[in-house]
């Protein structure tokens, strides 16, 4: 008798906005060699999209068909440099990051129909030898069939606090106290809305970024996977 395939390995990475999970998963997928789904980048897209088209982001219908719709393609960068998001034709890495597209992403991913409209595209990123994902549901929800689970965290003012640098070292005008409020804000809708609440998955390694330096969390993870 045939034994079935195993399935591909998944590794999930979920956490509030600003733990580390994107420079983390960047660099674990790096030292894996596997395949990296940016969940959050998916939203943020279409949020982007949705405010392009001037569409009202309380108008489920809406934003759920602009979700079903939306184009986005990751391009893989030539030069060594980071992942360039590309949402119907136009190149919006720089714009996802900003924290009017992170409100948007939050706001429509309480939407039941917009998570069900993108279930299957995140999905689709499960291909061998395997896939980091990151998100906020990736472990409770979209891949919770996964063999290994983080749910990464930290501190609400440290998270502001890289935030902030980040967005000081692009030249962009924030406040510190600005950016703990949105964070905060946005923690509380995502913990409690009734669709695919944050919080960690059952089984999954709870890690606080908050004081420990970048290189210690990456190895703290790659041993999730790679025990001993």
């Amino acid at each position: 008798m045939t034994k079935p395939d195993k399935p591909v390995p998944v590794l999930t990475i979920d956490g509030p906005s600003g733990s580390g999970k994107g420079t983390i998963s960047r660099a674990v997928a790096d030292a894996l060699g596997w395949h990296l789904l940016d969940s959050g980048a998916i939203y943020r897209a279409v949020g982007y999209a949705a405010g392009m088209a001037g569409i009202d982001l309380s108008d489920a219908q809406a934003v759920t068909r602009c979700a079903e719709t939306t184009k986005i393609v990751f391009r893989d960068p030539r030069d060594g440099g980071e992942t360039r998001v590309i949402v119907n034709g136009h190149d919006a890495t720089d714009e996802l990051r900003t924290e009017t597209c992170g409100a948007a992403a939050s706001a429509i991913a309480a939407i039941p129909a917009v998570r069900a409209a993108l279930f299957d595209k995140q999905r689709s990123f499960r291909k061998a030898p395997g896939l980091v994902a990151d998100g906020r549901d990736m472990g409770t929800v979209v891949f919770a069939d996964a063999e290994h689970k983080i749910f990464l965290t930290a501190s609400a003012e440290e998270r502001a606090r890289r935030r902030y640098k980040q967005l000081k070292e692009k030249g962009l005008t924030v406040t510190l106290s600005s950016l703990l409020r949105e964070i905060e804000a946005r923690d509380e809708r995502d913990a409690t809305r009734k669709v695919a609440p944050l919080k960690p998955a059952a089984g999954a390694v709870v890690i606080d970024s908050t004081a420990i330096p970048i290189d210690q969390v990456i190895a703290r993870v790659l041993a999730v996977v790679r025990p001993g």
